[in-house]
């Protein structure tokens, strides 16, 4: 129950003492001291019946968002960016009020905005996480399935929330088109031709090519370590020792230099998408990324009698699942594979 005190000063002190739970504070006036004891006394109760305690009145989505941000690792620029759209569409919303309805308005303006079932779906994801924060760290009582009921929404409404993978591979004549025009290209700043060779004899992403370090390139095993490789459940601290295989080698011996530190492409990762890009439209080349420099890769590990595991080493995947998709083996392959072991079996008889 609450006790009210007026001291000395003409303050009015309110002490709450409730299932084990006891507050205080100090007030000018014995109105605001009874306002704020009734308030204690309600989250009190709320607390003691079911663990959670109850949305304050003045707090908004954006002080939840906000709260997340400070508190959690917020990860990479995009889901700062998520962050970001997420407070600017929902933040002044009071949090208690939120439902169902500024969920749906949401969907709504990102749809507007040009947004794919995908991206939203991502968008709604987050915050379902932010809720969850709030529910179990923050112990407030939201109604944590509000983003899973969202996005359940989606496909009722057949947006699409699943992404079309993506088999796009770049053909012989393409590559060596691409090739000729790099190295015919005297005013090409970034050794574009380089890099491609070295991401078609890795397999590894346009950013990891960008950031290796010859501090870690071991020369008598030759292999090298990826830092903070990508990992959707590890952001940080992900580092990967990768072989370089002989052709990656031939491109990498040439350039030791004799200190061994600073990075070995030490060009920015956007401007080398850029410079692909420009080649890619340049050629008139359809729909080819930098990235499917690294399907291809994959794929042609497959098809040198590569296992699963060993594929696995130098892309980084930790699942079948994952690597599957930059899998990409035709009829041929398998035609292939069969002469080969034909061949051998003959040879070994």
């Amino acid at each position: 129950m609450a006790t009210f005190t007026k001291l000395k000063s003409g303050k009015w002190r309110a002490q709450v003492r409730k299932s084990g739970i006891y507050r205080n504070a100090t007030f000018e006036f014995k109105r605001d001291a009874e306002s704020w004891a009734r308030q204690v006394e309600v989250q009190v109760e709320h607390v003691a019946a079911n663990g959670y305690q109850p949305i304050p009145d003045n707090y908004s989505v954006g002080d939840l968002i906000d709260g997340y941000g400070q508190e959690c690792n917020m990860g990479g620029r995009t889901k700062q960016l998520t962050h970001d759209k997420l407070k600017r569409e929902l933040g002044e919303i009071p949090l208690k009020r939120l439902n169902s309805i500024h969920l749906r308005d949401f969907i709504d303006s990102r749809l507007a905005e040009g947004a794919g079932g995908v991206t939203i779906a991502a968008d709604l994801s987050f915050f379902g996480a932010i809720l969850k924060w709030g529910k179990h760290s923050r112990r407030l009582d939201l109604p944590t399935d509000l983003a899973l009921n969202a996005r359940r929404d989606l496909s009722a409404r057949k947006i699409h929330t699943r992404s079309v993978e993506r088999d796009r591979e770049p053909t012989e004549k393409e590559l060596t088109d691409l090739f000729k025009l790099w190295k015919n290209n005297k005013r090409q700043v970034i050794p574009m031709a380089t890099l491609c060779a070295f991401a078609l004899a890795t397999a590894m992403r346009q950013n990891e090519i960008c950031s290796i370090r010859w501090e870690d390139v071991d020369t008598a095993k030759r292999t090298v370590i990826i830092r903070d490789r990508k990992d959707p459940r590890k952001k940080n601290g992900n580092d990967q020792i990768v072989p370089l295989l002989p052709a990656a080698w031939t491109i990498i011996e040439p350039l030791l230099p004799e200190s061994m530190v600073g990075r070995v492409f030490p060009y920015d990762s956007g401007s080398v998408s850029t410079a692909f890009t420009r080649a890619c439209t340049k050629l008139k080349i359809d729909d080819l990324r930098f990235h499917d420099l690294r399907h291809k890769a994959t794929s042609d590990l497959f098809r040198m009698g590569l296992s699963i595991p060993q594929v696995a080493v130098l892309t980084g995947h930790k699942t079948w699942t994952q690597l599957k998709r930059y899998t990409h083996t035709k009829p041929e392959d398998v035609h292939a594979a069969i002469a080969s072991f034909t061949t051998s079996m003959t040879k070994a008889a």
